[in-house]
């Protein structure tokens, strides 16, 4: 099994400040209709794509008119979207692939059900995405310290098992955190929708 996880590690960490700094100056000011936000967006987040996977838009229109349709993004004005939609549909974009859509319906639900312009969405995600160098860093210290100890491990196997197995446990010591993480996501999604039915329920009662 000839796996360059080294290889393969090295081209995302390099990748890693351009995966979590995606400003909102690279987001066009202007309205866009649908083809528009579609080449957009798979053009700007080609990068997450497998290789399996290297023909598939990550965004179809059946996807974004389904996303209105179910309150995920307020509904485009006269088939135009604006700067805030595709801001939002990147965070929809990360989310998904660990979250259900109910999750991020709950999640984003107040910024996107608030009056135009409350809260300002281009400050938030600007917020979100300012991530410092700093916390890059750490990041990347974390995934190299795991790969590190994957490679002490099953030292004495046999030769032909032992790489097999070290890929193995690094994929283990990646999910734990990952596992944890959801975890805790999840438990705090549930706190939000908890406190909101309490609040909808309080508001009838008055």
């Amino acid at each position: 099994m000839q796996v360059d996880v080294e290889d393969i590690l090295n081209t995302i960490l390099n990748q890693m400040g351009d995966i979590m700094q995606m400003k909102s100056g690279e987001i066009p000011n202007i309205d866009l209709y649908m083809d528009q936000v579609t080449t957009f967006m798979n053009g700007k987040l080609a990068y997450s794509r497998r290789e399996s996977e290297s023909k598939d838009p990550i965004f179809t229109k059946t996807m974004i008119n389904n996303y209105a349709k179910n309150d995920l993004i307020p509904a485009p004005v006269k088939k135009k979207y604006s700067k805030e939609h595709v801001m939002t549909l990147i965070l929809i974009y990360y989310f998904k692939s660990f979250l259900s859509i109910n999750d991020i319906k709950v999640l984003i639900g107040p910024l996107t059900e608030a009056p135009e312009g409350e809260p300002d969405m281009q400050q938030i995600y600007d917020g979100i995405f300012s991530v410092g160098e700093e916390r890059i860093n750490l990041l990347k210290e974390d995934v190299n310290d795991k790969y590190e100890a994957s490679l002490q491990m099953f030292r004495d196997a046999p030769e032909e098992d032992r790489e097999y197995l070290q890929l193995f446990s690094y994929v283990c010591l990646l999910s734990y955190d990952i596992f944890i993480k959801k975890l805790l996501i999840e438990r705090i999604i549930d706190e939000m929708k908890s406190q909101s039915q309490s609040s909808v329920k309080g508001k009838k009662e008055s």
